[in-house]
């Protein structure tokens, strides 16, 4: 295939390496060679089968609107413009393009939030609590992982609230832990992230199946048929 890498940051660099680990033909965009999205127009677009963004909370959204409106199928791996969510949802729609999303391509993760819709499901009466720990470079706090785990439990059989401390240290990757506690016992579910390799491993895996396909998508729905 023929993938179009948009940032090359600590985590595009990475999927970069694993798309051409997996044979497929890659450029790279870096973010300063994109201003106001003004490289993607409709010829440069139409040479790539998929394009997977791991830029900025700020630049993300001119570069969705960009590729979307030209019917391209894009993957996002940057968070942080969830609020625009749904006007995406419906340029996609309009255009024809793909979309997939997640706050975490990470195969662990959504086993993590597997994991906490069980728990959600079945411990009424106990409490909730997330912990999530990334880097001091991280611009989104908490993160989209938590603030997504959150959610997931909220939507639950009781309606798990759960409360969330952020923290940033220097040389972290990333750490998510869930903890579900009575007066009587506490249950702790961690996921700590060894490399950015299990980040860019899940986006690019996510472009090979979205390449196929229109539509918009969310990975922690889809991530049984990724993994299948």
């Amino acid at each position: 295939m023929r993938m179009l890498i948009i940032g090359q940051g600590k985590t595009g660099s990475v999927v970069t390496e694993i798309a051409r680990e997996r044979s497929h033909s890659v450029q790279t965009l870096e973010q300063r060679e994109n201003q106001d999205a003004g490289s993607l127009t409709a010829p440069s677009l139409a040479s790539f089968d998929v394009i997977i963004d791991f830029t900025t909370p700020q630049a993300v959204v001119q570069n969705l609107r960009a590729c979307l409106a030209n019917g391209a199928k894009v993957v996002v791996g940057t968070t942080g413009w969830y609020q625009h969510l749904e006007d995406m949802q419906d340029l996609a729609a309009r255009k024809n393009a793909g979309l997939l999303y997640s706050t975490n391509f990470s195969f662990g993760v959504q086993l993590l939030y597997q994991m906490a819709k069980l728990l959600g499901n079945q411990a009424a009466g106990y409490q909730f609590k997330i912990d999530e720990t990334h880097h001091t470079e991280k611009l989104d706090s908490p993160s989209g992982t938590a603030l997504t785990l959150q959610k997931v439990l909220s939507a639950t059989s009781y309606g798990a609230s759960a409360t969330i401390n952020a923290h940033r240290v220097k040389a972290a990757i990333g750490t998510h832990r869930l903890e579900v506690s009575s007066d009587n016992e506490r249950i702790v579910v961690e996921h700590q992230a060894l490399s950015r390799r299990s980040f860019a491993y899940g986006a690019v895996l996510g472009a090979e199946w979205l390449a196929t396909r229109t539509g918009c998508y969310d990975f922690q729905d889809v991530f049984p048929q990724i993994l299948a």
